[in-house]
């Protein structure tokens, strides 16, 4: 399979009730930088990208990923956030990336592509379990849908699920934005 053949996301309804107006839980997450990152208590703007994962080079991905429904997408998704960062500052937008990977992959991942924002681990998916994140499993492993939120003050304005385009996502969210700004 290639990139452009597989499987694009699916709305399931998984992330219908992640309104405007629900508050993140007040969950200490590690963090690429070193200093634990609690989303409730960031108090300024902030769009929160959750994806499944990045791979690794070497290692294989999960059983079934090539098949599973929004799986791939990972790193263009973060790289389109990367090369947008300054755009998203701009508007006065902090940009964080989480998943369900330990720490070390994604300091890994980040210093590999170079990115500008802090990635966020919920090894234990205890901030996924708080919201109720949408998730599939494979190779006996949770992983967590791709779905993006637009945060103010620890609170959810805007939820963005699923993702269809990972690699168009960054580009989709500023123009949302921008629009709003006006």
């Amino acid at each position: 399979m290639t990139p452009e053949t597989y499987p694009s996301a699916l709305d399931d309804g998984g992330a219908r009730h992640l309104i405007a107006g629900t508050r993140l839980p007040d969950i200490a997450l590690e963090a690429t930088r070193g200093a634990p990152v609690t989303l409730a208590r960031f108090q300024e703007r902030c769009v929160v990208v959750i994806y499944p994962m990045t791979g690794t080079p070497g290692r294989a991905n999960p059983p079934d990923w090539d098949v599973i429904p929004g799986a791939h997408g990972s790193t263009p998704e973060l790289e389109g956030f990367r090369d947008a960062y300054d755009a998203f500052q701009l508007l006065g937008y902090e940009i964080f990336g989480l998943s369900g990977q330990s720490r070390a992959e994604q300091t890994a991942f980040s210093q590999r592509v170079g990115l500008p924002f802090q990635l966020i681990s919920d090894a234990n998916l205890a901030f996924a379990d708080a919201l109720s994140l949408p998730r599939f499993e494979t190779g006996q492993m949770s992983y967590l849908k791709r779905l993006t939120m637009v945060v103010r003050n620890g609170v959810i304005y805007r939820t963005y699920y699923p993702v269809l385009s990972p690699d168009e996502h960054a580009r989709e969210v500023l123009a949302t934005l921008n629009a709003s700004q006006t």
